[in-house]
């Protein structure tokens, strides 16, 4: 190596200690334990199968061994440990939301054969899956992770939900493509959205960090694709229908049918 390649190296070694200011957990460990998590939570997404309590053990211990090499970095080793066994706790329940989510799917979509389908092939699935795993992690504290969680679910799926994100039960994501959920957004239980919708903010000034800056979504709502909710005091209302396209910025009452109004024309050869 010349001189001036060994000038480099150190110059770039210099730089990259100071680009940093806080530890930062490995970036490869987030798809390894999205994959060993899920493998954990469905037999469907096990890279092994797990036949009996000791194997299925045996796979969870592999998860939170990568889920500690993630924590251990960003928080105090007492409460790096005690969150590695609440990581087991919380299994059955994850299990439990995401099967909702899973049957929701199966019954609003007239293309979809089987929950284990679901479970193995839909996107929307995928993602709802990370972002619980994601959600659950930053309300324990966790920095940093939740963000890396979910943004392996956009990489692979092109849907971006924000872990800080509230999601209730029996949540449906149909095709999903370009869908993006924003960090203070709040959606109720039975809610079904199509692809390319977006529930943003009306502004993405820093000084807003801490206010609720994005819609809330009550209870059995169905929003179509390329639908646009803006707002943090933006609600749409119980049983609600918004259409494909529309733009909104301002509550709707409960059941609400919200169209977009395109003329088209056809003219003949």
């Amino acid at each position: 190596m010349s001189p001036s390649a060994h000038s480099s190296i150190q110059k770039l070694f210099d730089l990259r200690r100071t680009s940093s200011s806080s530890p930062v957990p490995p970036a490869a460990s987030a798809p390894e334990f999205v994959s060993l998590a899920l493998g954990a939570l469905f037999p469907q997404l096990s890279p092994t199968p797990a036949l009996s309590p000791e194997t299925l053990a045996h796979l969870v211990n592999q998860a939170r061994q990568v889920l500690d090499t993630l924590v251990f970095p960003l928080l105090p080793a007492a409460a790096a440990r005690a969150l590695s066994d609440s990581f087991i706790d919380a299994l059955p329940a994850l299990h439990a939301a995401l099967m909702d989510d899973a049957h929701a799917i199966l019954a609003g979509d007239p293309a979809a054969q089987s929950a284990d389908e679901v479970i193995v092939a839909y996107p929307g699935f995928y993602a709802i899956a990370v972002f619980r795993l994601a959600h659950w992690l930053l309300q324990q504290g966790v920095p940093t992770v939740p963000r890396m969680l979910t943004e392996q679910a956009h990489r692979v799926t092109g849907i971006d939900i924000h872990p800080g994100a509230t999601i209730g039960r029996s949540f449906v994501i149909d095709h999903g493509t370009g869908i993006v959920i924003g960090q203070t957004t709040t959606i109720h239980d039975h809610v079904k959205m199509y692809q390319g919708v977006t529930l943003g903010a009306l502004s993405v000034d820093k000084s807003m960090a801490n206010t609720k800056r994005h819609p809330t979504i009550e209870r059995n709502v169905v929003i179509y694709a390329n639908a646009t909710i803006l707002g943090g005091d933006t609600v749409i209302g119980e049983g609600s229908v918004i259409g494909g396209n529309v733009w909104l910025t301002a509550s709707v009452p409960p059941n609400s049918r919200v169209y977009h109004r395109a003329d088209v024309s056809v003219s003949s050869p």
